[in-house]
């Protein structure tokens, strides 16, 4: 990782600038008509649960699409991916400022169109931060991350308040028109500079399901990966309490109209914004476990001030801590994720993130807006907090860490593959067996050593995987064989492009207890019945 502490450093590359830029702007588009609509819902409805279901409306398609969006964008086009998304964002935005500026958008109808645009967003992420990332150097990741995350908080601090002023003053239908005027923004931004290609390659292309099937046996078997999706998921579906149920706490508890309620959601962001700034430092001197603990902690509080307090000004207060410790804890499990994973996966994990963070956020926010109907807003938000701090425990199975540079460069593999009646792609499954002579004294050592090749084989496209001693051998010595199952011969092929230098480590480790001037033997077996 990158020792520079600046969180500007990324601004430097003119790609990533321009991208970060543009996204801040759809960022602020996005937060003023996510805004809109949960006022236009309260006002409509007077219901916690219509009002809730806003944010699950922008926040569920995360859940149903990030997945898919993250093959696509590992394996298509993603500038096309990225620009007919935005295009079709466009003409819903402008559906629904013409039908609010004619008076006949009414709850159902606003539910609709503001889940097709979500629909747009979940699309287009995946695609939109591997681009990020492909924008600059590994080693400025972190940092850019930040960058981004403080670009999006900050458009939570600065487009409800725009949006609350607007609404004021104007009226809610011009939200929704300047949320169309981001996202064309956006366009403009893809077209100037377009995603890096994804490099020739000639292995045999990914489908939509087998790739999706590739990106969760990937989570599954990275434990790195999955802990911190796990503590993803807990945290946000916790803490979507707040942001579900602020607009009910800005008129209901506190008597707030569409500016105060603004000025709550600006709040939030603000901190955010402030504790961007000093993230990477804090990081760095108190370690990932730490800081999501402190987070987790003060956002925890900040609920059950926000449940309880009458004080405009002690709730303002409580919000602005509390923006501070989602960013903090939010962009650490973001970073955690993308630094752990080879670029073969790199949009998938994006989309499986995105896909725990704002599919458990969806979620959470329509339990939490039925059971503030169902008991009360205080009752809701108490339980959320004590939810929160229950997540803490996750820290011991399901610890957090930053990948190094070994975990997600990619390597050529041992042998060259030489067949001589090579499989169609599609034929399978295909059983691959490594064959291993190991003397008597090492035999211990060397299952061991092979045990720690099962989470990447699984990892990277294996069903199945096994290690057996022949029973047939005598003497000082013993053949063991690895074997494992991939569906077919395609997914074995792309398999073998997927190890990093730390698996090639760990089989270093295993081939050193290998006989002296005996070679590693491998075949390779297709299915017939």
């Amino acid at each position: 990782m990158s020792t520079n502490p600046s969180i500007w450093h990324p601004l430097r590359h003119p790609q990533f600038r321009a991208l970060w830029r543009s996204g801040g702007i759809y960022f602020v588009g996005n937060a003023m008509q996510a805004m809109a609509a949960s006022w236009m819902m309260v006002e409509l409805t007077g219901s916690s649960f219509l009002a809730a279901l806003v944010q699950t409306a922008v926040f569920l398609p995360m859940f149903l699409l990030s997945l898919p969006a993250g093959v696509w964008a590992d394996i298509t086009d993603r500038r096309r991916l990225i620009l007919i998304a935005l295009l079709v964002q466009a003409c819903v935005g402008i559906l629904l400022t013409v039908l609010v500026l004619a008076g006949v958008a009414g709850p159902a109808t606003l539910l609709i169109l503001i889940f097709v645009a979500g629909s747009c967003t979940a699309l287009l992420s995946p695609a939109w931060n591997s681009t990020i990332s492909d924008a600059i150097p590994r080693d400025e990741l972190p940092q850019a991350i930040t960058v981004v995350s403080m670009a999006y908080n900050g458009a939570r601090a600065v487009g409800p308040a725009l949006a609350g002023l607007v609404f004021a003053y104007a009226s809610g239908a011009w939200n929704f028109a300047i949320a169309v005027a981001s996202t064309l923004a956006m366009v403009q931004a893809i077209r100037r500079w377009p995603p890096r290609p994804h490099p020739p390659s000639r292995l045999p292309p990914e489908r939509l399901w087998g790739g999706m099937l590739s990106a969760l046996r990937f989570a599954w078997h990275s434990h790195t990966v999955l802990s911190q999706l796990v503590r993803t998921m807990a945290f946000t579906g916790a803490g979507s309490a707040l942001w579900a149920l602020l607009p009910v706490i800005s008129q209901r508890q506190l008597g707030l109209g569409p500016a105060g309620f603004g000025l709550l959601m600006g709040c939030l962001g603000t901190g955010a914004v402030f504790t961007g700034m000093v993230i990477g430092r804090v990081r760095a001197r108190f370690g990932l476990e730490a800081l999501v603990r402190g987070g987790c902690v003060v956002f925890a509080c900040v609920m059950v001030i926000a449940a309880l307090g009458r004080s405009h000004i002690l709730v303002y207060a409580a919000l602005f801590l509390g923006g501070g410790a989602w960013m903090a804890v939010t962009s650490t499990f973001n970073t955690a994720t993308q630094t752990s994973v080879p670029p073969w996966v790199r949009a998938r994990a994006v989309a499986m993130h995105t896909l725990c963070a704002l599919g458990s956020f969806a979620l959470g926010s329509a339990l939490w807006g039925a059971l503030s109907d169902l008991a009360s807003l205080p009752f809701s938000l108490c339980v959320a907090a004590v939810g929160m701090a229950a997540g803490l425990l996750l820290a011991r199975p399901f610890p957090l860490r930053m990948g190094e540079a070994q975990d997600v460069t990619q390597t050529i593999p041992w042998e060259e593959l030489f067949i001589t009646n090579e499989p169609s792609p599609e034929d399978g499954p295909v059983a691959v067996e490594m064959g291993y002579r190991i003397g008597a004294a090492d035999a211990a050592a060397f299952l061991e050593a092979v045990g720690h090749l099962r989470a990447p084989r699984r990892r990277d496209g294996a069903t199945f995987w096994r290690v057996y001693r022949d029973l047939g051998d005598l003497g000082d010595s013993s053949r063991f064989v690895e074997r494992f199952i991939v569906t077919s011969w395609a997914d074995y092929l792309h398999q073998r492009a997927r190890g990093t230098l730390a698996d090639h480590d760990l089989e270093a480790q295993v081939r050193a207890f290998q006989l002296e001037g005996v070679p590693v033997t491998t075949q390779h077996y297709l299915a017939e019945r």
